[in-house]
């Protein structure tokens, strides 16, 4: 599993195995492997979703400063940490374009 952090050129999906949930507007999530529970909050389950199938880290910013009401520097600023930790706990796979194909 690769788990480097997504550059802008890089595509970010989830990882399989995890069953999910919503909660009062939250998703929440259990590895079906560890048995660990994840809350990734409103927005970070709007990105969950957002990473359902292959998505660059430019796309993903853009589509959350169309959606809430920030800007694309403070957006990139505040997914790279939250991509990082799941990429750390290894929720999310990273991969180049070529990888894809």
């Amino acid at each position: 599993m690769n788990t480097k952090m997504a550059k802008l050129d890089q595509f970010i999906q989830q990882s399989p195995g995890y069953l999910v949930s919503d909660m009062d507007g939250e998703k929440v999530m259990l590895s079906i492997e560890t048995g660990k529970y994840y809350n990734l909050g409103q927005i970070g389950g709007r990105i969950w979703e957002l990473i359902a199938a292959p998505t660059s880290l430019t796309d993903l910013v853009g589509q959350l400063v169309e959606e809430y009401d920030i800007g694309p520097e403070a957006c990139e600023q505040q997914v790279h940490p939250f991509l990082n930790k799941l990429a750390a706990e290894g929720l999310i796979q990273v991969r180049s374009g070529h990888e894809l194909e």
